[in-house]
């Protein structure tokens, strides 16, 4: 006997049709998860566990870091075209040897950015967002913040095909109030990803997270290979990622070398 899902032969009972075809719904189901988890403007709120770990740095190469960034995102429906989506990174930081020979622990700078984003895919398929990205100094330590206020545009351009989802995302953020003691900023972000997620729900990754200091024209440029799984821990779903980020470019008291990548984020499509 033959037998496709979606359709229910006259021999075969519907609860047996609902077993046959569980894993194969539950299978696309968790593709299309990791698949939007690809998007940065995708309707579905996330809160990522990001860590990351650098080191080398100073001129001695003796310097260290760890930052935790929660980066919880909210999509907001604003009408029915339209959504609104916050994107939030809340830094974490503890770092040894990166100034003058001493240690912090505390919390860094936020990045705020919003995206208004239509819902329906434009020309071609084109998935974009844009809006305005702000930069809010609730650094507690002086060695972890740059004690200004910042603010500027920011966009995504991206584009999803089967399986492999490709864009770029980026902003400019501009900061001069604040402490006038600290030196004002001028910084290009631009982050351009290329992955590709399989039926079983792998997702494999790589991008770069560069930035351009305008005052001290000088690049930083780490590259980030990852490989990821969404799972469900019960009912909730979960997308597990390592990788390894190497700097590419920097400035000589920059990190140099290889770094490490974890990320555990929690998912709640609706």
């Amino acid at each position: 006997m033959n037998f496709q899902c979606g359709s229910v032969a006259p021999a075969v009972s519907l609860a047996v049709a609902a077993l046959l075809c569980a894993p194969a719904s539950r299978a696309q189901d968790a593709e299309d998860l990791a698949k939007k988890l690809s998007n940065p403007v995708a309707a579905m709120i996330s809160v990522p566990f990001q860590y990351n770990y650098d080191h080398r740095y100073g001129t001695d190469d003796s310097g260290h870091k760890s930052v935790l960034n929660v980066q919880p995102v909210v999509p907001i429906e604003l009408n029915a075209d339209w959504n609104l989506i916050s994107r939030t990174i809340v830094p974490i930081v503890s770092q040894t040897n990166i100034q003058s020979g001493t240690s912090q622990s505390g919390l860094g700078d936020i990045t705020q950015s919003f995206f208004f984003s239509p819902k329906k895919p434009g020309a071609g398929g084109l998935i974009w967002g844009v809006g305005p990205v702000l930069l809010l100094p609730t650094g507690t330590d002086s060695a972890l913040s740059a004690r200004k206020w910042g603010a500027g545009p920011t966009f995504v351009l991206l584009k999803q095909e089967g399986p492999w989802t490709y864009g770029m995302l980026a902003n400019h953020i501009w900061a001069g109030g604040g402490d006038s003691n600290r030196p004002s900023i001028s910084n290009t972000f631009v982050q351009p990803f290329l992955s590709y997620t399989t039926k079983d729900a792998w997702t494999y990754g790589i991008n770069t997270e560069s930035t351009y200091d305008w005052k001290n024209r000088q690049w930083s440029v780490p590259i980030n290979f990852t490989v990821g799984k969404l799972i469900k821990v019960g009912t909730q779903p979960i997308n597990l990622t390592g990788g390894l980020r190497y700097w590419a470019e920097g400035p000589d008291s920059g990190p140099k070398g290889l770094g490490l990548r974890f990320v555990v984020t929690f998912l709640f499509p609706k």
